[in-house]
């Protein structure tokens, strides 16, 4: 292909230099760990898993999907973008072309991490309300209830994450490396309050499916985990060598998907082994069943602690988007 045919966001990409890349702990492992740590990765851990497979093989598949998603969706990225130093659109040009370059890690990327933008918005409204004494803003039929304060919380929010996103991916890794430390107490508390009575939880034959609680673990985390998994290109490319890429990954998504899928799962194991009347096998159904301070303040702690995602969700996105089309600028788009 002849340089006139190559895009101009091709022909002016330039490597990241070594002095501008950090060691696994001050950017790949806090910015993963915060992913996952985020409450919707582990909201739905339990359902259509727990109460097929049971909590032993449901932990196993959780270590099966640990390993497939650093091995498999984050190592080999990862190392693309150490070798090159070149961000996801460029790594992405090279193996799709510049076409499928264009439309898969670019246009299609930047699209799912505004999906997921959205997600993240509309599930930290919520809990802020709910903090604040308002009911779900999805009733028990999964029936969607707005209101002009969800509104307002939600554009204030989006602005928020947008503005610290754009600043780039240090600013989102000083916010991640702060903000998991919330959630990590949250779950630790739930945690604890449960473990004790996890092992009496016992599956219903009627709706006992091992092979099918197993893999539907895998598919929720690898499904949920896919598109970060890409975005290793960006963090190999601000790694100094193939140990920070590795240890990123290992701590940063293998260790932290084991701690936050599976003491929440143990604890909802916990939370129906007390109770086998609960029906719900959702996370916020047992933040919910907390005594009324410690619900409102769990439900106001996660819901900052989700600001970390929503940034990196804002970062994947105007860095895929944004290269793509120039115009208007990243800033506009996000």
């Amino acid at each position: 292909m002849s340089n006139e045919m190559v895009p101009n966001y091709l022909k002016m990409a330039v490597p990241n230099p070594p002095e501008n890349r950090a060691p696994w702990y001050k950017n790949t492992a806090p910015t993963y760990a915060g992913i996952f740590l985020w409450v919707v990765f582990y909201m739905q851990i339990a359902n259509g898993t727990l109460p097929q497979a049971g909590l032993g093989l449901s932990l196993l598949g959780l270590v099966a999907a640990a390993l497939i998603c650093h091995f498999l969706f984050y190592l080999v990225p990862g190392l693309f973008g150490l070798k090159t130093g070149y961000p996801l659109y460029v790594v992405g040009s090279s193996t799709y072309g510049t076409l499928g370059g264009f439309l898969v890690p670019g246009l299609l990327m930047g699209l799912l991490q505004f999906g997921w933008l959205a997600v993240n918005t509309a599930v930290a409204s919520d809990f802020i309300l709910q903090a604040a004494g308002k009911g779900p803003a999805v009733d028990a039929e999964g029936v969607f209830h707005g209101s002009f304060a969800f509104t307002i919380v939600s554009i204030i929010w989006g602005l928020a994450a947008v503005f610290v996103g754009l600043k780039g991916i240090k600013y989102v890794a000083k916010v991640a490396t702060l903000l998991p430390i919330v959630p990590l107490i949250m779950i630790l508390i739930v945690f604890f309050k449960n473990v004790g009575t996890a092992g009496d939880y016992q599956v219903v034959p009627a709706e006992a499916n091992p092979l099918m609680g197993f893999m539907t673990m895998i598919t929720i985390v690898v499904g949920f985990f896919a598109t970060a998994g890409a975005a290793g290109v960006d963090f190999g490319s601000s790694s100094r060598n193939e140990k920070d890429v590795r240890m990123g990954g290992l701590v940063g998504i293998a260790l932290a998907i084991l701690f936050a899928g599976g003491l929440p799962l143990i604890a909802i194991a916990g939370a129906h082994g007390a109770n086998p009347e609960l029906k719900s096998y959702i996370f916020d159904a047992v933040i919910r069943s907390q005594p009324g301070a410690l619900s409102k303040g769990m439900f106001i702690l996660f819901a900052i602690a989700s600001f970390a995602p929503a940034c990196f969700c804002s970062l994947i996105a105007a860095n895929s988007i944004g290269t793509m089309f120039p115009r208007p600028t990243r800033w506009s788009w996000s």
